[in-house]
């Protein structure tokens, strides 16, 4: 059941959505190793919300319209503060130059970009269950399931912000790095609207 899960995780992982355009922002900013920090924070949140699932939290967050949303609420808030800030942030003496997150700042946010995802809830109460054998036990499962995105996860962030430290040295120096920056915010904001926005 779990190898029949390869392909929904591969999916999952490389559909653009918040940590996609955080992952691209960390690389951007402050190279693999921040973009890296929040692949890490992501993944963790990934983690947390499988052992959620285990134990009912997900369900229960994705079947109640008031958890749902008040989560939903939070997260929205969470990627238009974090636009915001990139839209704001600039390097030392006000030049125009992107400033990375701290490293620990860089986890944080993948760590709280994903916990506060209310579409996760809904993935593993929706998805999650068809892949786990009768019978077996529920927390080992989750857990299985988690790691394998996580493991995607790794791989394609990677290569992503591989390839976006690339183009950085290309394209992306001096003045157009603050571009980029805002224009990075502007997704994260206009992610932040759009599940602000979204029905239950």
């Amino acid at each position: 059941m779990l190898l029949a899960f390869v392909p929904v995780a591969a999916v999952l992982t490389i559909t653009p959505g918040p940590a996609t355009a955080l992952v691209v922002r960390s690389a951007a900013a402050g190279g693999r190793g921040h973009a890296l920090r929040t692949t890490c924070g992501n993944s963790l949140g990934v983690l947390a919300w499988a052992v959620l699932a285990a134990l009912g939290v997900a369900a229960v967050v994705a079947t109640s319209v008031e958890a749902f949303t008040v989560l939903k609420l939070v997260g929205a808030l969470v990627l238009v503060v974090l636009g915001v800030n990139a839209l704001r942030r600039r390097g030392a003496g006000g030049e125009e130059r992107a400033r990375p997150l701290p490293p620990g700042g860089a986890l944080r946010t993948g760590l709280l970009t994903s916990v506060s995802n209310p579409k996760l809830a809904v993935f593993f109460v929706a998805l999650f269950p068809q892949f786990v054998p009768d019978g077996a036990p529920v927390l080992p499962a989750a857990l299985s399931i988690a790691a394998m995105i996580v493991v995607f996860d790794l791989i394609w962030y990677s290569v992503l912000a591989y390839l976006v430290t690339r183009a950085k040295r290309a394209f992306v120096e001096g003045p157009w790095m603050a571009r980029f920056e805002r224009l990075t915010g502007c997704v994260l904001i206009g992610l932040g609207a759009r599940l602000a926005l979204a029905r239950h």
